[in-house]
Order: C-alpha cells, then structure tokens, then sequence
C-alpha cells in the first residue's frame, strides 16, 4: 500500500455538523467500502470545584501531534485493514456542546471498523500530545485531565 502524506488533522475552532456531514458525504463514490464508524468529541458542561466548564482552550504540540495521527493511522489502516481513516481535532477554543474531535473510519466490513475506531480513539487519548484547558464560567481555567 502506498504510503501517505503527513496531514495537518487540526481544524481552528469547533468541528461544525456540516463539515461531518460533507466528509460523510465523500464517500459515497467509494463503492469497495461496506461500513463506516465515527467518534464525535463533544465539549461537557463539567462541574469543577463548584464552577461549570464553559469551553476547553486546546493546544498541541502541532508538528509532534501530527507526525503520531500519521502514525496511528497507518498503524491502524494495517491492523484493522480500513480502506479510510480521517483525524480531525480542534484548536483554540471550543464551548460546551460543540465539537472537537471527529474520527471516521470505512472499511469493506462493520468488524473492522467498530475494532479499528475503538483502537485509533484510544491511542489519540494517550499518545498524542493535545492539550485541553477547562475554561471556567468565572474565567478562570485549568488544565483537563484525560479520562
């Protein structure tokens, strides 16, 4: 298999529902692909000491972050045998509801891709450095912990 260009997965601001939707949309014209899965992080309304979370400001190390997305996802590509994979994450800040992070996984199987989205989400979590600051309704922030 041909090997891929490193890509920039970071999105400025929330993922909108409409850039989902046309990356959805995409695929359509793919017909070896049976089956796709998608993760959608959404920002919590979080209590924290009293005070609710009103947004997460993310930063990254963007190069590093980048490079390891790559390497998840030739990981993955090969492991699970997806025909797709796409890793798109958010920058700056993001209020509670919206989203940011989308990973959409297709496969010619539904095996495949419940296996494979569960894997790449879990290895985005603990390996690449995103970094997520609460902002809290008194403006005051902290740093998120993952979970």
């Amino acid at each position: 298999m041909k090997k891929q260009p490193i890509r920039n997965i970071f999105k400025p601001g929330a993922i909108t529902p409409e850039s989902v939707a046309e990356s959805i949309a995409k695929h359509q014209s793919k017909t070896g692909i049976g089956a796709h899965d998608i993760f959608l992080g959404q920002v919590r309304a979080d209590s924290v000491d009293g005070k609710q979370v009103i947004a997460l400001d993310f930063t990254a190390y963007e190069d590093m972050a980048n490079q390891k997305c790559h390497e998840i996802k030739e990981e993955a590509i090969e492991k699970f045998g997806l025909s797709c994979l796409h890793i798109y994450h958010s920058l700056g800040r993001v209020n509670t509801g919206e989203l940011c992070i989308f990973v959409f996984v297709s496969a010619p199987h539904r095996k495949a891709v419940f296996e494979g989205l569960q894997w790449v989400v879990n290895s985005i979590k603990a390996d690449v450095p995103i970094f997520g600051k609460e902002v809290l309704e008194d403006d005051s922030y902290q740093w998120k912990v993952n979970k």
